[in-house]
């Protein structure tokens, strides 16, 4: 009988030693308003992690007399392995979208100047970078979205990495001008992926990844240093003025 007991806890310990820690988007915030490098593993964040609210929060111009633009700046390294997002993760936020009889536009962003990394993380609500600009290392290689991931306009200054990665909705990189070592390789896109208008003109890489419900890459522009061996397109794809090396080209062209 004694033999038994200590079997069960043998069993039952190793199991809660991989039960992931919880920390709060706050606290996370907290760090990096006092500019401490975020380095988390194995945890489970609850609450909005919201970047663009920080105490650096400026006010930009804009050529839109209606439109209030204020950033705010991450300039400590963010890493996170293995982490599970229970709120939204914000690096863009709008808060008058769906006012129809609203007469201003309050827009907030987020801007990284040093390397960010989420790596092997799950986000269950939204993650949307819309304009934001990335001045170091950026990774999401093996990290799962299961609401929309947002990355129009976004502006990389090192190739980022989506290596493996799941987007169970849509995935947005409208206008994005993908800089060299950009990884899509092995990627999965289970709803529709928008690339529209982006820009692959420097080495990169989609190989093996899987479109498997539409993807739109009209106007999209790539030179032959892509490699896009081995990935495959399902459901509606619109390739309409795609560019090959400042040519007109085909899907076939492309994946052969």
């Amino acid at each position: 009988m004694r033999k038994i007991k200590i079997l069960m806890l043998l069993f039952i310990f190793p199991a809660a030693g991989f039960t992931q820690k919880t920390v709060t988007a706050t606290s996370i915030i907290a760090s990096i308003n006092n500019n401490a490098p975020v380095n988390i593993t194995d945890a489970q964040v609850t609450g909005d992690l919201d970047f663009t609210r920080l105490a650096n929060m400026k006010a930009e111009s804009s050529s839109n007399s209606s439109e209030k633009v204020y950033i705010s700046t991450v300039n400590s390294p963010v890493n996170f392995t293995n982490c599970s997002f229970k709120g939204k993760v914000l690096g863009y936020f709008n808060p008058d979208i769906g006012k129809p009889f609203s007469n201003s536009n309050s827009v907030f962003n987020a801007n990284f100047t040093a390397d960010v990394s989420f790596e092997n993380c799950n986000f269950e609500k939204e993650a949307a970078f819309k304009y934001s600009v990335f001045s170091a290392k950026i990774s999401f290689a093996g990290s799962k979205f299961n609401d929309d991931a947002v990355f129009k306009y976004s502006k990389f200054e090192q190739g980022p990495k989506f290596t493996g990665s799941l987007f169970k909705n849509t995935a947005e990189f409208k206008y994005v001008e993908f800089p060299a070592g950009f990884d899509f390789s092995s990627a999965v896109f289970e709803r529709g992926a928008d690339f529209k208008y982006a820009k692959f003109l420097n080495e990169g890489s989609f190989a093996n990844a899987k479109f498997m419900n539409g993807s739109d890459f009209k106007y999209a522009a790539f030179s032959h240093s892509v490699n896009l061996k081995g990935a495959s397109f399902n459901g509606s794809n619109d390739f309409k003025y795609t560019t090959l090396d400042d040519q007109t080209t085909t899907l076939t062209e492309l994946v052969k």
